[in-house]
């Protein structure tokens, strides 16, 4: 099937953490829910939301005494929330952490003078950044030195 087709349909997903091992279909795909999750998270109405809820809560406090199970509720729910937005929050950085991986290395690939070992950076070791920033850093100096 041709990229641009695969990549178009919504509800097709190749995990890329276990795309060497099976393809994913997930209805809706998790990715996809992700995508909306947190950008329905990330609105300032969402922002509103959370906001009136913890205002709720401490206004509900005198009613119920400031009791411990009063304090649980805030601490249970927020707990909760939080660790399933950390797994929503990284599907989506993954997600677009690749895409723009790809653009990246379109743009490499296209450009003649430029060096293929640069197509595959996300997968070299530590130390082999660190060398090739220095070289960065050295063609930097070069260039100010002649203008």
């Amino acid at each position: 099937m041709d990229l641009q087709k695969r990549c178009a349909l919504p509800y097709t997903h190749v995990s890329h953490a276990f795309s060497m091992f099976t393809e994913v279909k997930f209805v809706p795909s998790f990715t996809e829910w992700a995508r909306r999750i947190a950008g329905l998270l990330g609105s300032p109405c969402a922002f509103a939301a959370a906001c009136a809820m913890v205002l709720a809560w401490l206004v509900s406090g005198p009613i119920f005494n400031y009791s411990n199970t009063w304090q649980l509720v805030i601490n249970t729910g927020t707990t909760i929330v939080t660790f399933l937005m950390v797994f929503v929050l990284q599907n989506t950085q993954n997600h677009d952490a690749r895409a723009i991986h790809l653009k990246l290395d379109e743009i490499i690939k296209s450009s003649k003078d430029a060096r293929n070992k640069l197509i595959d950076l996300e997968h070299c070791t530590d130390q082999e950044l660190d060398e090739l920033q220095i070289q960065f850093e050295e063609f930097r100096s070069r260039r100010a030195e002649r203008a």
